[in-house]
């Protein structure tokens, strides 16, 4: 009783909402998904051919999507807490990020301009390891956390998460085209700076707390319409900077409502808290009166975390969780259910993070303009931010109410990625635009439902490292697609001495070859929603409903 007192008294900053608010705008800080906007710099200045670039972005897959370490440092930090003198929590987590991205984009930014000797390209690939490895470790410090703070909903948050990182490309496409337009490495500068910054104020505001109301999805649901009216907003300015020649004032002024907008989340958390504050005080006077006339039973009901900051329901009346729900990173290695998953993570992330890396070069060959690339690259983060945002939330919905699982979401959304492969393919006036559209969707879709399945099938204690485990499936087959596919293909093509390639002949293949494979994984995301169809319809649905009950 005295805890829930002392919860009723919890300050507005101490809450899991502001946690939320902190933890998306460190998401959509990182600027993921820029590698095309510095990428011909980066070639130009130290030297590279097209394969020898793709091999140095499958270094930058790999560091963003190979969080491992991530999870067992949050996993460390978190459960063992009382471990580090009270000491630990995700801001360990995030201060190893930011720590990364500040060295690892400082590094190849004095590399771009000669502040230091033309390194290797094993080091420059280190360096750009070390820069989008951070993003994993933010990423898993966010959505690790937002999953306990709000466990009935975790397709939600974990697509408000995801979808804040897809879209701060656009963002930071926005800051670039303000500031250093046409300077490609001053942005990369930029990029070793602002998302360190923001990270070191924000960090220590995202902890865990307890998450056991109903009343939560209402106010949680605001955070997909806030993000949706920033993508509609970022496609609008898009759209008008491309049909009218805008001042730079516009510009600015353009940038300082996308900011108002980026901060209205924060409304949601006020609001939010408020409700929890006065629906708290109710529960502390019905406590009260209940413990006074059953003092026995009230110390059974609930006990501490370990460390202190919430409470889990200890009624033993659902026991009906599988073995599943308490594995380890080793014990799902050991299942079917992990490699379906990784196969179908391998050819759909894969061969979407090998179209964003390869822009720059799609567009040249089809003759678009350096601006109507940039364009493409916000217009990818835009969409990629809608599949993460819609399918997450779509997924709860369609969970809650129908019992749809999610493993059947994601072939869905791989057998329409299959489509938008055929659409690249096909090389027809606008299907780039087409394409994008498609592949963005279905690749944002995959990142918001791959670390909710993860949570769902393995479970929650252990979320991080097996997500992040399962997220190595990126980079691998970023590195099959983007070198061993497309980067090949494209260099038999090329000619001249800047390895250049013009018409519709230089990708065809590789998109078609993309396609077939991206079915492959739709088969794999089959088998796996045959395999877990069960135990959806026996355990996660029930304790679903049990703990909105």
């Amino acid at each position: 009783m005295d805890k829930l007192r002392t919860r009723t008294r919890t300050s507005f900053t101490s809450s899991k909402w502001i946690a939320t608010v902190a933890s998306l705008w460190i998401q959509c800080s990182c600027g993921v998904d820029t590698f095309s906007i510095y990428s011909s710099v980066l070639k130009s200045s130290q030297g590279y051919d097209q394969s020898t670039l793709d091999t140095v972005a499958v270094f930058k897959d790999t560091g963003g999507n190979a969080g491992v370490l991530a999870g067992l440092l949050y996993s460390a930090v978190t459960h063992n807490n009382n471990n580090w003198g009270g000491f630990g929590g995700p801001w360990v987590v995030h201060l190893a990020g930011a720590i990364q991205n500040f060295f690892g984009f400082f590094m190849m930014w004095a590399a771009v301009v000669g502040l230091i000797k033309r390194p290797p390209v094993l080091v420059m690939g280190l360096f750009i390891f070390l820069s989008t490895h951070a993003s994993a470790f933010f990423t898993t410090a966010n959505v690790v956390t937002g999953v306990q703070n709000f466990p009935q909903s975790g397709g939600t948050i974990v697509g408000v998460m995801k979808g804040f990182l897809g879209i701060s490309g656009a963002i930071m496409v926005r800051v670039y085209g303000i500031f250093c337009e046409g300077k490609p490495s001053t942005f990369i500068l930029m990029l070793a700076l602002l998302p360190t910054f923001v990270t070191i104020v924000l960090m220590f505001f995202v902890r865990i707390y307890e998450a056991n109301t109903v009343d939560d999805v209402k106010q949680l649901n605001g955070f997909p319409i806030v993000a949706l009216i920033i993508a509609g907003y970022l496609m609008i300015t898009l759209v008008l900077e491309n049909i009218f020649s805008l001042s730079l004032w516009a510009h600015i002024i353009m940038f300082i409502f996308l900011l108002l907008l980026l901060a209205s989340p924060l409304g949601i958390a006020i609001k939010a808290h408020m409700e929890d504050s006065k629906r708290l005080s109710q529960m502390f006077s019905s406590e009260s009166n209940h413990s006074k006339e059953n003092p026995a039973k009230d110390t059974l009901a609930y006990h501490e975390l370990p460390d202190g900051e919430g409470q889990v329901n200890d009624a033993s009346d659902d026991k009906i969780l599988p073995y599943e729900e308490s594995m380890n990173l080793l014990q799902a290695l050991r299942t079917i259910n992990f490699f379906l998953l990784f196969l179908a993570m391998v050819c759909g992330m894969g061969s979407g993070l090998a179209v964003i890396n390869n822009f720059s070069q799609i567009g040249r060959s089809l003759n678009y303009t350096a601006v109507e690339v940039d364009n493409l690259v916000s217009l990818w983060s835009i969409w990629n931010f809608v599949g993460r945002i819609g399918v997450g939330y779509l997924s709860d919905y369609l969970l809650h109410t129908r019992g749809f699982t999610r493993p059947l979401m994601m072939s869905i959304s791989l057998a329409a990625m299959t489509t938008g492969h055929i659409v690249f393919a096909s090389s027809l006036p606008g299907m780039l635009y087409i394409g994008s559209i498609l592949v963005g969707i279905c690749y944002g879709s995959l990142w918001s439902l791959m670390p909710t399945i993860t949570s769902e099938i393995f479970g929650v204690r252990h979320m991080g490292t097996i997500f992040n485990a399962i997220g190595v499936a990126c980079p691998v087959g970023s590195y099959i697609f983007s070198v061993r596919v497309i980067g090949y293909i494209y260099d038999m093509q090329a000619t001249g001495e800047d390895h250049s390639c013009f018409g519709t002949h230089c990708f065809m293949v590789s998109f078609l070859i993309m396609a077939f494979l991206a079915l492959l994984g739709c088969l794999a995301a089959i088998a796996l929603f045959f395999r877990t169809r069960r135990f959806y319809q026996l355990v996660v649905i029930r304790r679903l409903k049990h703990s909105l009950r």
